[in-house]
C-alpha cells in the first residue's frame, strides 16, 4: 500500500505528504479541492450548520483501523479567499484526516501542524502560500 495524492493540487502535495508522514499515515486516498466563498458556505452549512464561509473543511472517511479495500482518508475543501496560508490549511485538513481533532483534543494537532509546516522548505508549494489568488 502507499499514499495516492494524484488528487491533490501538485502545489499543495509536499505539504500534505509531510503532514501525513508526521500523522504516521503511510498509505490511502486523499482528494483535496480548492472551491470558492459561496462553495465553502454551503459545506460548511450543510456538514457544520454553520452558514459563513470558511478556510478549511475536512470530511474524513475511514477511520485509523484496518479497512477491507484500499484506504480512504478523505476530502479536503480549501478557500484560498479565507485563507491566509494555504499550504497551512492544506496541512491542517489531512491532520484532520487522520483523526486529529483541535476542538478536543489537548493541543496536539496544532503543535503537530507548526512542527510540519517549520519543517517543509520555503519555496514548498503554492507561490506565495496563496494559491489560487494569482498572486
Amino acid at each position: 500500500m502507499s499514499l495516492d495524492l494524484g488528487d491533490v493540487p501538485s502545489e499543495l502535495r509536499p505539504a500534505v505528504a509531510a503532514a501525513l508522514d508526521a500523522a504516521g499515515v503511510f498509505d490511502g486516498h486523499l482528494a483535496v479541492e480548492i472551491v470558492d466563498a459561496g462553495r465553502i458556505r454551503e459545506l460548511n452549512l450543510e456538514h457544520r450548520d454553520r452558514d459563513v464561509p470558511t478556510d478549511v473543511l475536512a470530511f474524513p472517511i475511514d477511520g485509523p483501523g484496518p479497512t477491507p479495500g484500499p484506504r480512504e482518508l478523505g476530502d479536503v475543501a480549501i478557500c484560498p479567499e479565507h485563507c491566509s496560508d494555504v499550504i497551512e490549511a492544506a496541512v491542517h485538513g489531512a491532520l484532520h484526516l487522520c483523526g486529529y481533532d483541535h476542538e478536543t483534543d489537548s493541543g496536539e494537532m496544532l503543535a503537530l501542524q507548526h512542527q510540519v509546516i517549520a519543517a517543509l522548505p520555503p519555496d514548498a508549494g503554492a507561490s506565495k502560500r496563496q494559491f489560487g489568488r494569482g498572486s
